[in-house]
This record gives C-alpha cells, structure tokens and sequence, in this order.
C-alpha cells in the first residue's frame, strides 16, 4: 500500500463536497498512476464532475485532502502540470484553429514550435486554418484538446470530452488519450457511456457521490459475475 501511495500522481483521501446542506461528495478516497488512462463512470449526477473540479483545485471541499503530484490540489506549482478540459469548448469560436492555438501558447509563454505538434497530435493538422465555429461539436473539443495539451501536462482531466461524437471521431480521441498516456501523461476521463470501459485501463465506477468499484473492466466484470459492464455497474453499485 505504501508502494501504490508513493507512486500516485493523485492522492485522494476522505474527500468530502458539500452544496448547501447536503454532502455530495460523501468521503470519496482514490489514487490515479502515472501513464494510466483511467476512466470514471456513472450516470449524470453521480458525481463525476465535482470529483474532477476538486482534482483540478476549482472546486470548494469540506473536507479530506488531495494531493497532485505531491502538492496540496490547486496549489500554484501545478497550474502548469495539470490540465483541465470542460465539457463546453473554452476556445474563441471566431478565431481560426491556429489563432486559437497561438494565442494560448503566448499567454501560457510556451514554444510556438508546439502549436503544430498539439495541432497534428489531436488531428487537426489540416483544419488549422479554419474557423472555429465553423468545425463540428467533435472537432471543437479537439481544439479545446489542443490548447490543454500545449504546456505537456503531466496530469490531463477532461469531463465527458466524447459526448455526442460520432463512432469515428469518438475511436480517433480514445487513441490519442491511449497515445498521450504511452508518452507517460496520466489521464482521468469522465463518461456516462458505458460501452467506453473498455477503452480504459482503469475504471472508476460512481453513484450518488460515492465510489462503488475501482478496477479493470475484466477485474470488475469478474466480480460481478457478468460479460456486460453496465448490468457489473447495477450488480456493484446494488452490492456497495
């Protein structure tokens, strides 16, 4: 356990949220390793993007603590380890991709080498002159992608980046998270879609604030006795 403690770029301890007077996030405790895609499941309301705000320090706790890469959650060292992508593009839809890219890139003081390795790295090299809102609702949280990922961070969260993709779109973003984590970047991503456990290396699975079941989708179907992940969700989340 001490092994598994010291190895994690994320540390989560007796988390508790609390909104008004009731306790949303209950006492949640959690680690994420490097290099490892971990997937955090559960439907709407369970939690998912409370948990990733206190991750990323934009989120008031009541209590428990939260390391990141050794440091205290939201502590200023990190802002440029950690990145954070919303559901909602976070980009200005009336510049170019490139304009985008290389406005952020000033702001953040990184190489402008690295606007056309983000570019290609998401698969927008060939978009990079367009206008933003005139890209698909998929290509947009590719650009939102692209910005978060100019600074290399270490730690990558991104909330439900492959809602409303389609297949294609949505298999072409799994394997650049799969390619971003062989490169040793650790990645929490949230989903209500459970067909996407699959694509992660670790599951996180939440209900009503609470964690029911971490594991690999294999560790999880086995325990609950079944070949399908959402009916190893009722079983696990019936059993917690």
């Amino acid at each position: 356990m001490a092994t598994e403690t010291a190895d994690a770029v994320v540390d989560i301890r007796d988390l508790r949220v609390r909104r008004g007077r009731k306790l949303v996030l209950p006492g949640v405790s959690l680690q994420l390793h490097r290099g490892v895609v971990t997937g955090l499941l559960g439907p709407s309301g369970s939690g998912k993007t409370t948990l990733m705000r206190a991750i990323v320090g934009v989120q008031i706790v009541d209590g428990g603590t939260i390391e990141v890469l050794g440091r205290p959650a939201g502590s200023s060292e990190l802002r440029r380890r950690v990145a954070y992508v919303t559901q909602a593009p976070s980009v200005y839809l009336d510049l170019t991709v490139d304009e985008n890219l290389r406005y952020f890139a000033r702001v953040l003081d990184t190489k402008a080498e690295r606007v056309a390795e983000v570019a290609s790295l998401v698969g927008l090299g060939e978009q990079r002159e367009q206008v933003v809102g005139t890209l698909s609702g998929g290509e947009r949280s590719r650009v939102s992608l692209a910005v978060a990922l100019l600074l290399e961070p270490e730690l990558l969260v991104l909330d439900e980046p492959t809602v409303g993709l389609d297949p294609v779109l949505r298999n072409a973003l799994w394997r650049t998270f799969h390619d971003l984590a062989a490169r040793g970047t650790t990645l929490l991503v949230s989903t209500h879609v459970m067909d996407e456990a699959a694509r992660c290396d670790s599951l996180v699975l939440m209900r009503e604030g609470r964690v029911v079941a971490t594991g690999t989708s294999d560790e999880l179907l086995e325990r609950a006795g079944t070949d399908d992940i959402e009916q190893a969700f009722i079983t696990l989340a019936g059993a917690s």
